[in-house]
């Protein structure tokens, strides 16, 4: 799939997330933050200029963030950076609960900020027998997720890599196995097995 199903499933269907900033005395420090919006600049979220969280993305201009819901997960890492009050009103038309927390006369104390470069990835064990892994980016080119693969010169055809996969994503050509990158969970019980060495991270 393409950035901006992820990045749907991440605003509108999961849209609470947990972000990562380092705080003040040099550790992680996370929050839940809502995902407002999406487009082909980014992800858009907002926050109230006295918090420390503002200060951070600031300074840092970098976050982490994962949300989970029901077996899928998105998470995403990159780049931010402040536009103020640009796109306020869309986002609280979009959101209406947030007229109730913020109402007329008191917006000027938010600002929205943009992640708009960033590598993010997808993880949906809804149905644990036929797990779904991908990986995406926004604004940059996409970095491929990190997946077991066979070298198909060593391969020598023994079927114990199949054997080994619990989701079954491991089949057969002519020649030699072949992994399923959207489906492998990188848990190396084939590789552990492969007599061969055939099968490469």
């Amino acid at each position: 799939m393409e950035t901006p199903y992820y990045l749907r499933i991440l605003v509108e269907e999961l849209h609470s997330t947990t972000v990562a900033t380092i705080g003040e005395d040099g550790h992680p420090q996370t929050r839940v933050i809502d995902m407002m919006l999406s487009d082909d600049e980014g992800v858009y979220f907002l926050t109230a200029k006295g918090k420390e969280f503002h200060r951070e993305l600031t300074e840092q201009g970098y976050v982490s963030l994962s949300a989970t819901d029901g077996g899928r997960a998105v998470s995403l890492r990159g780049r931010t950076r402040c536009i103020g009050s640009e796109r306020l009103d869309e986002i609280f038309e979009r959101n209406s609960y947030m007229k109730g927390i913020y109402p007329e006369g008191t917006r000027d104390a938010l600002e929205v900020f943009v992640i708009f470069e960033a590598d993010g990835s997808y993880f949906d064990i809804s149905n644990p027998s036929h797990v779904v892994r991908d990986s995406f980016s926004i604004g940059k080119k996409k970095k491929e997720r990190t997946t077991y693969y066979v070298d198909s010169d060593i391969c020598i055809s023994c079927h114990w890599c199949e054997a080994e996969c619990p989701q079954k994503c491991i089949g057969f050509t002519d020649d030699a196995a072949y992994i399923d990158p959207h489906r492998c969970l990188c848990c190396g019980r084939c590789r552990a097995v492969c007599p061969a060495g055939a099968i490469r991270r």
